[in-house]
């Protein structure tokens, strides 16, 4: 049986590369820089080469960075177009492999187990791919292991990788006191990598041989295991810095200090834990587009254009047999750029003017920029839709048809309250299948959940209009009723009171709230006019006593 082997592809400067081939610029040789709003300000998102060459980083502001070059050209950052343009590459990649899978943003990540003697070996395979993707104007950094994290590691820590990806030895990942006596230190110590044994910079050893992963891995920064930031600085000040010094030391001390998260993703990378490949699934996309001759900007035109999107979009719905649960409008504007709103419906959708009405209220959310020239709809999330077909009296068919319209006006509702506060803020209660007062109704999001069908059904004894947690009372701690209490600094005198209504505990539950036993409920009429809900817990894993839980005004 053949040794599993993982190929994992990362693209450095993926949105850079996709804007100049769109852009079609004559002269990449220009630096230029995909900028991404913060909020406060925007920072360069990514770079293409000559713009690294100019000494320019991901994550700088672009204030300093057009200080540094003011012959940078820049364009805003968009996620939606470089995830397509990944998918695109995805299915590019089915060529090596049937079992390719997306990584993060700008990575893929192929099971090339029995593939790459297809095409010379792994060698080949590699210059094939490095030299498809040159032609195609794309920087590529290829990662061959038995491992899925083994070759995430090496297509990014080993070989020639670029500048801005910093090994574990950066000085600002130290201690204190040891940056004060960094200027006596050898060149390579002040914030290089260290010059390791055997290190090669070729990239052909980004391959690890079968059955070599762990010392392939050993020479590599720890932030290669894909660490948080913050746990790397952690190991570097303790001078855990290559991958070699932390696997050989104990598990059980490095998951108490930095987490179980460390030592998985040691395993992962070394083989002990398996980490499969899961590929995406075959792309289904319900979803139709409009191309416009001329920009556009007005709502109503977009409004008028919507009006022969959703009815194209509600037939290929209609003809799947699904209905929209979530529905998303792309506008693609003149420069570039794209601006996107979703909706979601209450129940699943496949008639215009149940969605129209959603995506009319959040025009106001898109912004036309320097114009749109092209609409795109499509439904995010589908469910099938069965028809139902009335049979009995005519009467019984008009009732059930009535109910049915009562409850698609109950939806579109929830639908148009859901659009501007979200579907997740509108619930509903149901009843709760337990005896315990406070578990008598459970809440559900109504937009996942069907209205209670039938009464609501009554408890045994009344039940208090507030309830709260249990607080404590001062009275004698026996279970007869006293005629003084004291609760909340005052001091109460019981006119009547009716009970005792015993409940006890769910004992295949431990229920913090419940350990005090078994308890007897009084509903007190105090001679201030007040009516509180009193018990008297009986004591088990906590010391018996009097409590007041809720208040019948």
């Amino acid at each position: 049986m053949s040794r599993k082997r993982a190929l994992s592809l990362w693209f450095p400067r993926l949105g850079a590369e996709r804007l100049l081939r769109v852009l079609r610029v004559p002269d990449w040789s220009v630096p230029f820089a995909v900028l991404r709003d913060t909020g406060q300000m925007q920072v360069i998102a990514s770079l293409n080469e000559a713009g690294s060459r100019a000494g320019l980083r991901v994550g700088q502001p672009m204030r300093d960075a057009m200080a540094m070059c003011p012959g940078l050209m820049t364009r805003l950052h968009n996620p939606q177009a470089e995830a397509a343009f990944l998918t695109t590459l995805r299915r590019w990649a089915t060529r090596f492999s049937p079992w390719v899978a997306e990584q993060g943003a700008d990575a893929l990540m192929l099971d090339i187990t029995g593939c790459s003697h297809l095409f010379g070996g792994e060698e080949a395979m590699m210059a094939r791919i490095e030299a498809d993707c040159a032609r195609h104007g794309l920087s590529v950094l290829c990662g061959i292991a038995d491992t899925p994290g083994a070759a995430w590691a090496l297509a990014r820590f080993a070989g020639d990788a670029p500048g801005h990806i910093r090994s574990g030895d950066a000085i600002d990942q130290e201690a204190r006191a040891t940056r004060s006596r960094a200027a006596r230190r050898r060149h390579w110590e002040r914030g290089g990598a260290a010059p390791v044994q055997g290190a090669v910079r070729a990239p052909r050893h980004r391959i690890a041989a079968p059955g070599q992963t762990r010392g392939a891995l050993e020479p590599l920064p720890v932030a290669a295991l894909r660490l948080e930031a913050d746990t790397v600085e952690k190991l570097g000040r303790l001078g855990l810095r290559r991958i070699g010094d932390l696997a050989g030391q104990p598990r059980a001390g490095l998951a108490r200090r930095f987490g179980i998260g460390l030592v998985q993703r040691l395993d992962q990378a070394l083989g002990a834990v398996p980490e499969p490949i899961s590929p995406a699934r075959q792309d289904t996309a319900l979803a139709t587009r409009l191309t416009l001759p001329e920009p556009i900007g007005l709502e109503a035109d977009i409004l008028a254009a919507l009006d022969r999107l959703i009815p194209r979009l509600c037939e290929m719905l209609r003809d799947r047999g699904l209905g929209a649960r979530a529905v998303r409008l792309q506008a693609y504007r003149a420069d570039g750029t794209m601006g996107a709103v979703s909706v979601g419906l209450a129940r699943p959708a496949r008639d215009p003017d149940r969605i129209r009405p959603l995506l009319a209220m959040k025009l106001d959310e898109l912004d036309a920029g320097f114009g749109i020239d092209m609409l795109r709809l499509e439904a995010v999330q589908a469910e099938p839709v069965h028809a139902t077909a009335h049979a009995g009296h005519a009467q019984a068919a008009l009732a059930a048809r009535d109910r049915m319209g009562q409850a698609n006006a109950l939806d579109d509702l929830i639908g148009r309250m859901g659009a501007r506060i979200g579907l997740e803020a509108i619930t509903r209660r149901h009843p709760g299948e337990s005896h315990i007062p406070e578990k008598g109704a459970q809440v559900l999001a109504a937009a996942w959940s069907a209205p209670h069908d039938g009464p609501w059904p009554d408890p045994p004894a009344p039940r208090p209009l507030l309830m709260w947690r249990p607080e404590p009372v001062q009275a004698p701690d026996r279970p007869r009723l006293p005629e003084r209490f004291r609760w909340r600094r005052q001091d109460f005198r019981v006119a009547h009171a009716r009970g005792p209504e015993r409940i006890a505990p769910e004992w295949w539950l431990d229920d913090p709230e419940w350990r005090s036993g078994t308890r007897d409920y009084w509903v007190v009429t105090t001679q201030d006019g007040a009516r509180l809900w009193l018990f008297f817990a009986h004591g088990a894993a906590l010391s018996p006593g009097w409590f007041c839980q809720g208040s019948f005004a």
